[in-house]
Formats: structure tokens, C-alpha cells, sequence
């Protein structure tokens, strides 16, 4: 009963958020990753004022995890199919599975910032960044790279990911995806946007892990003023 209530009040405070906001808008945005880009897409919950449209009370992470009673929107989906599905929960945030096309690697978004300005000068392969409005940078890179990560530093050089304020996401993550807010803090952005050459395949971790973590050791080493 109490957690068909939880729905309930979800699907409820979804509906009325979703005023502001266009049907045909979103059903475009979200096409765009099933289509152009070959993610799929999970419509995610939203945040006002600390409470989660999920309807828990006690939700660890409000506005920042996908709807447990929503499908997975699949790669290739079109527009006419996303418009449809996502007419079911218009005002949903736009979360993607990580795991299954990418893993994410994060990091601090000043010391991500310079990494990708550093990666770019040295002609790299990078696959799309992005920054959340709690400060992380988030990396797209190969599947695999969360799991491999400990292993990919120390044969670098480096102990601890951790000490890096690197992390690893991998299967059974998600993020937020631009131009979603996230946990009520504010919308998810590109620092670096998707391309065709790199979205359905991300580099592998190897190639911008080096410099992501010199960079972040770097930034964690400077005074503060």
C-alpha cells in the first residue's frame, strides 16, 4: 500500500512540474540520446525544496536517481517512440545508465576542467564531459574503466583513487544528464558535448587517465588562498 501511495504522489508531483516545460522539448532532447548518440535513457526523479518526486520521505538521494517504476528508453529509439513513452512521465529528469555504452570517470570539476584543456592541446582522445551542479566533471570513457580503475592507476604510479578524488562509475550507476537538474541544485551541463566520433565509442580510460590523475594530484597539492 505504502509504496503504491509512494508512486502515486511521485507520478503526481512529476505531472505538476512538468508545466513549465514542453512535451515536444523533452521528447527531443531525450531522441537525441537514444538516437544521435545510442544511449538509452531512464526517466529520473526530480528534487524542490529537499523532497524527491519519488514520494519517499526518507530517499537518500532526491532528484538524483531514476524512477523505479520506469522503463529503460532503449538506443534507437525515435523520436515518435521516445515522445510516447516519455508522455508517461513528462517533467522527469533524463538519467543514463552507466555500464552499458560507458563508464564515467570523476573528478573535481577545476582539476577536470584543466585536464580537458591539457588533453585537448596534446591531441587525445575525449569522449564527452560533464559538470554537475555540485562541482564533479565527469568523464565518458570505455566500459570497463570503473571496475579496471585501482589496477589502471597503480600501473601508472598511483596507490590510491581516492587520494586523487577520482571515482569510478560503472554498471548499476546513473547520471544526470544535460540539461537536467540534478538533486534541486541546478541543471547538468557539457564542458565537453558529445560528438559522433566518441559518444557511442569513448576512449579508453587509459588514454585520459594519466593526465586526470596529475592533474587532480596537482590541484590537491596547491595551497588554498
Amino acid at each position: 500500500m505504502g509504496f503504491t501511495i509512494g508512486i502515486s504522489r511521485g507520478m503526481r508531483d512529476i505531472r505538476t512540474g512538468s508545466r513549465r516545460r514542453s512535451r515536444t522539448s523533452d521528447g527531443t532532447a531525450v531522441a537525441e540520446y537514444t538516437g544521435l548518440w545510442g544511449w538509452d535513457v531512464v526517466p529520473g526523479a526530480r528534487a524542490a525544496a529537499g523532497a524527491c518526486s519519488c514520494g519517499r520521505r526518507d530517499c537518500p538521494a532526491p532528484g538524483a536517481h531514476p524512477l523505479g517504476f520506469a522503463p529503460v528508453i532503449p538506443a534507437g529509439a525515435t523520436l515518435d517512440e521516445v515522445t510516447e513513452a516519455w508522455s508517461e512521465f513528462p517533467g522527469a529528469s533524463v538519467m543514463l545508465p552507466v555500464g552499458r555504452t560507458f563508464d564515467v570517470i570523476e573528478v573535481a570539476e577545476p582539476a577536470g576542467c584543466r585536464a580537458l584543456a591539457r588533453l585537448e592541446r596534446m591531441g587525445l582522445p575525449v569522449g564527452p564531459v560533464a559538470a554537475t551542479p555540485d562541482g564533479r566533471a565527469q568523464f565518458f570513457v570505455a566500459p570497463g574503466a570503473a571496475a579496471d580503475l585501482p589496477g589502471l592507476l597503480y600501473r601508472m604510479g598511483w596507490d590510491d583513487p581516492a587520494a586523487l578524488d577520482l571515482r569510478g562509475l560503472g554498471p548499476g550507476s546513473h547520471i544526470t544528464a544535460p540539461p537536467s537538474d540534478r538533486g534541486g541544485l541546478g541543471p547538468v551541463r557539457w564542458l565537453r558535448s558529445p560528438a559522433l566520433d566518441s559518444a557511442s565509442r569513448p576512449p579508453e580510460a587509459r588514454l585520459v587517465l594519466g593526465t586526470l590523475a596529475y592533474v587532480a594530484h596537482r590541484s590537491r597539492a596547491e595551497p588554498r588562498p
